[in-house]
């Protein structure tokens, strides 16, 4: 994938970074596997994965993280 959509990680509210987060982590999902029907084959098998589920949320938590270290932690 060559296109390009993230612009910046600065964001004006720890909202908008956690949605941003969650975007990321959408995104990765696509570049690592941009088969969309594959994708659509795979969902049911980890859609009722608690391990699965934990490993997403760590994902987010850690693109959260990473957000919220670029915007200073929305500090003043």
């Amino acid at each position: 994938m060559t296109d390009l959509w993230l612009d910046t990680l600065i964001t004006a509210t720890p909202q908008e970074g956690f949605e941003l987060a969650v975007l990321l982590s959408r995104r990765s999902v696509k570049y690592a596997q941009p088969d969309l029907s594959i994708l659509q084959k795979l969902r049911p098998e980890y859609a009722d994965s608690t391990d699965a589920l934990t490993a997403a949320a760590q994902v987010l938590a850690l693109n959260f993280q990473t957000v919220a270290a670029a915007n200073n932690y929305w500090r003043p």
